[in-house]
């Protein structure tokens, strides 16, 4: 019989820098050992783009903003981080779990489509594409890394910020995609109060509640 996994711990860390989060991430995630618990990491960043493994290297080099731009070990290509969105980075055992990396992806968008249906708001995922959409705007951008069966990186929810500089990218590699935020389609809450919900929900799902 499978041994159950140390209660999930949540880390409420508030607005904290980008490039010392990673690296806490990586450490944390190399570090690990198979009795470690899982950990949320609730916060916010300072702006700032992050580049994911499939960024072309050349293509984004400034964006004219000032907004600096940093190459990170996740999947996927450009998005933007700034206060006002509420991150969720996960790091989770998903061998220990028997998660695969598809099935944990599904996870993450179904707790943001759930936390929204809460709010009366509809919400998908998009298959090709991953994330959370409403309508033909991104709301939700996620992101991974899986080392030795160990996820780090997480999701990123659009709360009450200023979109504007997604309007410099191409937010996760698509031309012209709109994005939107949770205060837009009429959800109350701030960064903070938005991130915990979804963390909770999303510990639901991991059976932690």
């Amino acid at each position: 019989m499978r041994a159950e996994p140390p209660p999930l711990v949540l880390q409420r860390l508030g607005r904290v820098e980008y490039l010392p989060t990673l690296e806490a991430m990586r450490a944390f995630t190399e570090n690990r050992s198979p009795d470690t618990a899982d950990e949320l990491w609730v916060l916010e960043h300072p702006p700032v783009y992050t580049l994911g493994v499939r960024s072309d290297p050349g293509r984004e080099t400034s964006t004219g903003n000032g907004i600096p731009i940093v190459r990170c070990n996740r999947g996927g290509e450009i998005t933007y981080h700034g206060p006002g969105q509420a991150i969720v980075y996960t790091l989770v055992d998903l061998g220990r779990r028997a998660l695969k990396v598809r099935e944990f992806v599904r996870m993450l968008e179904q707790s943001v489509i759930d936390l929204l249906a809460e709010e009366g708001v509809g919400a998908t995922g998009r298959a090709g594409a991953p994330g959370v959409y409403v309508g033909e705007a991104k709301v939700a951008a996620l992101g991974l890394r899986v080392s030795r069966g160990r996820a780090y990186h997480g999701i990123a929810l659009n709360v009450d910020m200023d979109l504007s500089p997604f309007l410099a990218i191409d937010p996760c590699g698509f031309p012209g995609l709109k994005v939107t935020q949770t205060r837009n389609l009429g959800v109350a809450g701030s960064a903070h109060t938005v991130g915990e919900r979804l963390a909770a929900t999303l510990a639901r799902k991991l059976g932690d509640a």
